[in-house]
């Protein structure tokens, strides 16, 4: 669909309207654009136009961006065409303004990403006459032939005056008479608009883009007491939007910011490759935006296409930890047992490692965006060694975080059925013993936690359980170093 788009008097804000709903057809305004090419010159405004930038990015690898440049308008209509844009803007997010107040009236824009190339060029010319340029190897001179280029699939199908050849000879080019109007270097937004007077206005031009993300970081490194950790945040930032920003203000939107369903192919697939660019730490401000939360670099950068680069987001130490041992159960297996009255089913299990904090101690106490933990611990001679890591979702001040970085080598158990009978349709009564074994030097506390299905009530056990929600049973099993316990319990449960 094409669109007309203007700006409302009465509002300042820009219209963009259906030109079926104007009378007009896609064909008349084809012709309308191509005689107003004809007619009004070209202007190209470039990356040295620009006065400042500023980009704003969210979590899911869309940006805003607000890209101020000085552009010389004469009165009545002009054609710009602004270089140096994103590969991958949304062309139907774009708005023009000027920074005075004077009136810019949108006739038309055009978002050209046919990138001129040999093969591009060739596709062009079909149908069109060509120079074909053969060097004679013995004269050394350049002899020179007229030929329309039938098509171009695979290489070049030339037909001469005499015969139709495909492909070119070594010793053979192509000459061209001019690069078609549509063909660009790189990718052009191109606007045709009425100013009210001529001048070199700031001009305002903002749009939604695709091919900027962001992520948080965090490395965390844990005490010798393992009581406390330090934690660092970075924010990692990727560039491959086909442009660089030069000395950009640069916002970071932390949330789940919703989105129309996307109907349409991206227009450029992200680039491969990047670098590495590490930036001198420098505090975020933080405030907040709506329901999510806003962070503001103090200072300009610079983000290079097909470029990742880091910039620190925040810095706590000595931060209280807490570890747990947890032997996580399955509620398959009580599922199962309905059905199977086996007298003995082992299922060896292992001891996961958490590490939990509260977002509110020591330096803490803000709004933590979602990202990878990843914890560091120093050995016998202090050489930090990586010990695991987690996601973590979007958490607010006062919040916990809680990581899960791996299972413990030394602590283990078996969860096995030693019992089951029916006692009604329905209601069953089982019984199980969990072996924990820990091969420690130092005794160890375990968090068994059994989800049980159905209405359930145990009716014996060798400890005594915590019910932490409707369906879970917790027991918090002391085991001795280099020895084991066992935790026994019979349930009664009606499905």
């Amino acid at each position: 669909m094409v669109f007309h788009t203007s700006r409302s008097v009465a509002t300042g804000s820009w219209i963009k309207t259906p030109l079926a709903l104007l009378g007009v057809s896609v064909f008349s305004m084809t012709a309308m654009g191509a005689a107003a090419a004809a007619t009004v010159a070209e202007t190209q405004s470039a990356a040295q136009d620009r006065q400042s930038v500023a980009v704003t990015i969210y979590n899911d690898g869309l940006a805003l961006v607000r890209d101020e440049r000085k552009i010389k308008l004469n009165q009545g209509e002009n054609r710009i065409a602004v270089r140096e844009v994103s590969a991958q803007i949304m062309p139907e997010t774009a708005s023009m303004r000027a920074t005075d107040g004077s009136a810019l009236n949108l006739l038309e824009q055009n978002f050209d990403y046919d990138l001129l190339s040999s093969d591009s060029l060739l596709n062009k010319y079909v149908g069109r006459n060509v120079t074909v340029i053969r060097t004679n190897p013995a004269s050394g001179q350049d002899e020179r032939e007229t030929a329309t280029l039938l098509a171009n699939n695979a290489g070049p199908v030339l037909k001469y005056a005499d015969r139709i050849e495909t492909g070119l000879p070594t010793n053979a080019r192509l000459a061209f008479d001019g690069v078609p109007g549509n063909l660009r270097d790189q990718p052009t937004l191109v606007v045709s608009l009425n100013a009210e007077k001529a001048g070199t206005p700031t001009v305002d031009l903002s749009y939604l883009t695709g091919g900027l993300g962001w992520q948080a970081d965090y490395v965390a490194t844990l005490s010798k007491d393992e009581n406390s950790l330090d934690l660092a945040g970075w924010v990692t930032l990727n560039n491959h939007s086909g442009t660089a920003y030069e000395d950009a203000k640069l916002q970071l939107v932390a949330g789940d910011v919703g989105r129309a369903p996307i109907v349409r192919e991206a227009m450029f697939k992200a680039l491969d490759g990047r670098a590495m660019a590490a930036v001198a730490p420098a505090p975020m401000e933080q405030e907040a935006l709506f329901e999510y939360h806003l962070y503001t670099l103090p200072n300009t950068t610079t983000l290079g296409n097909n470029q990742t680069k880091q910039v620190a987001l925040l810095s706590a130490g000595s931060v209280p930890v807490r570890k747990e041992y947890r032997l996580q159960g399955a509620e398959h297996w009580y599922n199962q047992l309905r059905n199977n009255n086996s007298p003995e089913l082992g299922d060896k299990r292992k001891v996961d490692v958490f590490v939990e904090f509260d977002n509110k101690d020591g330096d803490l106490g803000v709004p933590l965006p979602k990202g990878i933990v990843r914890m560091y611990k120093g050995d016998s001679q202090q050489r930090a060694l990586f010990i695991g890591e987690d996601r973590i979702d979007h958490t607010a001040k006062d919040e916990q975080v809680r990581l899960k970085l791996g299972s413990a080598f030394d602590l283990n158990g078996t969860w096995k059925h030693t019992s089951s009978k029916k006692l009604a349709d329905n209601l069953y009564e089982m019984s199980f013993s969990i072996e924990l074994r820990n091969a420690k030097e130092v005794p160890a506390t375990i968090t068994v936690v059994e989800p049980i299905p159905g209405d359930w009530t145990i009716t014996s056990e060798s400890q005594k359980h915590t019910q932490p929600t409707a369906r879970l049973a917790q027991w918090e099993v002391e085991v001795p170093a280099e020895g084991k316990t066992e935790l026994s319990y019979t349930v009664r449960i009606k499905y």
